[in-house]
């Protein structure tokens, strides 16, 4: 069973008495693996944040269907099972930090006797418990993410949903919500991550999703998102001989070489002719691009396709 199961969403929202209408999300369809960390990505503008709303059941969908732990996005009883940081999120400032993880413990129809026990346990997970006691008033803005994130989880949820669990956060901190994400990724959870962060979603993120203009742009693992198919390193026991082959290639170090080739027969032929030369060949390797190039990248090949179009 996949957590997530959308089939062709589409959402268009209609303002001005209908006359104007946006279309949010068009014929959407994504799975999602259990005890995954998912990273949805996308400019401003995508659809991200109206695709999580729809799975959470505060939008509903023009056309198209959903599911979330094998039960239909309108079954509001499968909710209990689901955390959600949303961004931008605001707490009563009158209230304390174990306050409002007791409040959202009664939202959520949490019933455990050892409740206090767990909020504690939540609050010292994320770094917050010597500011239990605190007013809201008083926390900072990266103070309120880990709260945040706390809240997110009071009910021990199956499927989690976050907004930009890291804005605000300094590095360290970021360091820490990430093992905190893989910690409950190793217990089973399943996370649906929306950030900006790239170089965040790089590092936790086992798959990722690029959305643009409502529409999925590119769907795969990091490795397969970030690895070029057509530049590899080659490292050698030798140096070749100047003017040896027409494919664009760099010299790096002693030994090490660039190469940019039209695809695997290419290369494999550039591999056969060295060794024909009797140089022996230490390591082949696919060169890696950055996850935030490899978005840049994508989402630049689709604008320029629909102004083609």
């Amino acid at each position: 069973m996949n957590p997530v199961e959308i089939k062709n969403i589409t959402k268009i929202f209609k303002s001005n008495l209908g006359k104007v209408k946006i279309t949010a999300l068009n014929g959407f369809s994504l799975s999602v693996p259990g005890g995954t960390i998912f990273g949805l990505l996308g400019p401003n503008g995508a659809g991200k944040t109206t695709l999580v709303k729809i799975l959470l059941g505060s939008v509903f969908p023009t056309s198209g269907t959903a599911k979330i732990l094998n039960e239909d996005i309108s079954n509001y009883k499968i909710r209990s099972k689901v955390g959600y940081l949303p961004e931008n999120h605001k707490f009563p400032p009158f209230l304390t930090g174990e306050g409002v993880l007791k409040l959202f413990a009664e939202l959520k129809g949490v019933k455990d006797k050892n409740l206090n026990y767990k909020i504690d346990e939540l609050l010292d997970l994320v770094g917050m418990l010597k500011w239990k006691k605190v007013k809201m008033k008083k926390y900072s803005k990266g103070m309120m993410q880990r709260l945040g994130l706390a809240q997110a989880l009071v009910n021990d949820p199956e499927l989690i949903f976050l907004d930009e669990p890291t804005d605000g956060i300094d590095p360290i901190g970021r360091k820490e919500i990430r093992d905190i994400l893989l910690s409950l990724k190793e217990k089973g959870k399943t996370i649906f991550l929306n950030s900006h962060l790239l170089s965040e979603v790089e590092l936790v993120c086992d798959r990722i999703a690029m959305l643009d203009k409502g529409n999925l742009i590119k769907e795969g693992s990091v490795e397969e998102l970030t690895t070029s198919k057509k530049i590899y390193t080659l490292q050698l026991d030798g140096e070749l001989p100047p003017g040896l082959f027409n494919a664009e290639m760099k010299l790096l170090d002693n030994s090490t070489y660039q190469v940019h080739v039209t695809g695997l027969t290419e290369l494999n032929s550039i591999i056969d002719v060295i060794r024909a030369k009797g140089i022996n060949i230490i390591s082949v390797n696919p060169q890696k691009t950055s996850l935030e190039d490899s978005f840049i990248s994508i989402i630049g090949e689709a604008k320029n396709s629909n102004k083609n179009a």
